[in-house]
């Protein structure tokens, strides 16, 4: 979390402020897989998506589409490309080939075309990146009167609405300082929900919290995926991936290797490469 009069590193600055079921499906064999819808209407389309860092090639000519409402949950190994993926989606990482386009409208490279289109994708961090020197309620408030132009008043009635939506009416005048883990990342959900976004990016949510606090996050995410929010979510947490996700993305050294429902993908998964990784982590 920043320090007091610090300024967040831009990987960390909350998009809007910016740094400067139509799908087809198969499990792959090392070539990636085709998750592109075919008529055209997905909100998220990667189309031949590739990025490195330096010599190290992280995604694989990545295919994805996400419907609207969808919500596909992204897993696989560590080191296999997931988060990459999600940070591309709006940009905090550039590509080096292939597309990456939102409600139909490629995403700009660059300035404040760039900046619109990251309003409307809200996306959640694993280390919440509220800012340390505001209140809860001046946290959620900041998005909507600096990007949106909202009144004040009506900034302020629609974060009260939402704290009360993620279980924190009571904590609108707290200091991050003084919530739990749980707490702040709730409020980083309901900071994302202020700026109305079609879609919101869950970069690994859960990965910093207590396991006493993981649950009350899932719940919140949970409903939102029951509202109808179009979500993308890597994560490792297993059983939210069963029971909230409509797909699930399995990707594995850079590319995607199979995409398939929860209920195929955990009882009957495709690809070796998935099947070893559910043997590892469904045995403990």
């Amino acid at each position: 979390m920043p320090s007091r009069g610090r300024r967040l590193p831009d990987s960390a600055v909350p998009t809007w402020l910016g740094a400067d079921s139509g799908w087809s499906s198969a499990a792959g064999r090392g070539e990636g897989v085709c998750a592109v819808a075919a008529d055209g209407s997905a909100l998220v389309l990667l189309e031949g998506v590739n990025k490195s860092f330096g010599d190290h090639h992280v995604l694989h000519d990545i295919d994805l589409a996400v419907q609207p409402g969808e919500v596909v949950v992204v897993i696989g190994p560590s080191g296999s490309g997931k988060s990459t993926l999600c940070r591309c989606i709006n940009r905090l990482e550039t590509i080096e080939s292939g597309t990456i386009a939102i409600d139909g409208v490629p995403l700009p490279a660059e300035g404040k075309e760039l900046a619109r289109l990251r309003a409307d994708v809200g996306m959640v961090f694993q280390s919440f990146n509220l800012f340390a020197h505001k209140s809860v309620l001046d946290n959620i408030t900041l998005g909507p009167l600096k990007a949106r132009g909202t009144s004040r008043a009506e900034a302020e009635r629609r974060a009260r609405e939402l704290l009360d939506r993620v279980g924190l009416a009571d904590k609108a005048d707290a200091m991050p300082a003084q919530l739990s883990g749980g707490q702040q990342q709730r409020v980083a959900i309901a900071r994302a929900l202020a700026m109305d976004p079609k879609v919101l990016l869950f970069d690994e949510p859960t990965s910093a919290l207590d396991p006493e606090m993981i649950n009350e996050v899932l719940e919140v995410m949970t409903g939102l995926a029951r509202d109808g929010m179009t979500m993308v979510v890597v994560t490792h947490e297993m059983g939210f991936a069963r029971s909230a996700a409509q797909r699930v993305v399995f990707m594995a050294d850079g590319r995607i290797v199979e995409v398939a429902s929860p209920a195929d993908f955990f009882t009957r998964p495709q690809s070796d490469r998935a099947k070893d990784f559910l043997s590892k982590i469904l045995s403990h």
